[in-house]
């Protein structure tokens, strides 16, 4: 096809994945609204989405995940997706955190309304939000802190990106507009492709889980 290609795939909120030129025109996506069903939905859904769009694993060049933070269930079927398809492809994976999918549409905003730090929250359950702290460099972002995940009253008094704004309104100080955004392929994407044609460093594909998981390994049996 004459030109990179990127599938990017995130599932640290909900299930989505997307193709990506090397310009970052978006070929084809798709997204769930369920947050709980990654596992079931996203093998199909990106076979599919290749199928529409007509391109072939061989004439990708890369993939690209979202690597959270986000629950370890739903975070690790997307980073295991993308790690056997990168295997199975023998194409190079790269890791991007989630959050940053919602700070590249998020500083072009900031930008455009003066503000020069916010942060981006998302929902991480158990009354708390995943978190990070950013700049407004030109209509980038640039990560000063985090991601950490904390009860909303510990986020600094910022401007914030993210649906964690629109669920805690009386303790975070939500963008109109931007308080229901989660992270999605899409962005992931473009977030990777600008890291990329700069030639800055993108992640590996280690989860940032961030707090253990509710799965323990059983005791000994009681006699």
């Amino acid at each position: 096809m004459g030109t990179v290609l990127i599938l990017s795939i995130d599932t640290s909120a909900i299930a989505s994945a997307a193709l990506l030129t090397g310009e970052g025109e978006i070929l084809a996506a798709f997204a769930t609204e369920d947050t709980r069903s990654h596992a079931e939905v996203l093998a199909p859904g990106i076979k599919n989405l290749m199928d529409t769009a007509g391109v072939t694993p061989a004439e990708l060049d890369a993939v690209v995940v979202g690597v959270g933070p986000g629950p370890f269930t739903g975070l690790r079927s997307g980073i295991a997706t993308a790690r056997t398809l990168g295997f199975a492809w023998n194409k190079p994976v790269h890791g991007v955190m989630s959050l940053d999918a919602i700070a590249v549409d998020a500083a072009l905003d900031a930008w455009r309304l003066g503000i020069d730090e916010f942060a981006v929250a998302t929902d991480a359950r158990r009354k708390e939000v995943y978190w990070a702290h950013y700049r407004s460099t030109g209509g980038t972002a640039e990560l000063l802190a985090g991601p950490f995940v904390s009860d909303p009253a510990e986020v600094p008094e910022l401007p914030v990106y993210g649906v964690g704004a629109g669920l805690y309104p009386e303790l975070l100080h939500g963008v109109s507009g931007f308080t229901d955004a989660q992270p999605t392929a899409s962005a992931l994407g473009r977030t990777a492709v600008v890291r990329l044609v700069r030639g800055l460093p993108l992640l590996d594909t280690t989860p940032l889980y961030l707090r253990e998981s509710d799965a323990k390994v059983p005791g000994p049996r009681k006699r």
